[in-house]
C-alpha cells in the first residue's frame, strides 16, 4: 500500500463546498478527491513540459546533414513509388 502523509490545506469556503459536493457525487472521500485532482494537475503539467520540449526540437530548422538525409529519403521514396507503377 502506498504511504500516506497527512497535511493541512487552507481553501476558500466556496471551493471547499464544491469539493465536498463533488466528492459526495463521486462517492469518494475528500482526501481521495484532492489526491485525484493533484495527480491530474501534476500529469498535465508534466505533459505540458514534454510538449514544450518537443515543440522546441521541431522548431529548429534541420541542419545540413539532416537536409541531406531528408533529400536521400525522398529520392528513395520516389524510386520505391516508381517501381510500384
Amino acid at each position: 500500500m502506498a504511504r500516506s502523509i497527512k497535511t493541512a490545506v487552507s481553501l476558500p469556503a466556496g471551493l471547499y463546498d464544491q469539493a465536498e459536493a463533488l466528492a459526495g457525487r463521486m462517492r469518494v472521500s475528500r482526501s481521495r478527491l484532492f489526491a485525484m485532482a493533484l495527480e491530474d494537475l501534476l500529469r498535465r503539467h508534466e505533459n505540458r513540459g514534454l510538449l514544450e520540449r518537443i515543440n522546441a526540437v521541431y522548431a529548429a530548422a534541420p541542419d545540413r546533414s539532416e537536409r541531406r538525409l531528408l533529400e536521400g529519403m525522398r529520392r528513395q521514396q520516389r524510386r520505391l513509388l516508381e517501381a510500384e507503377d
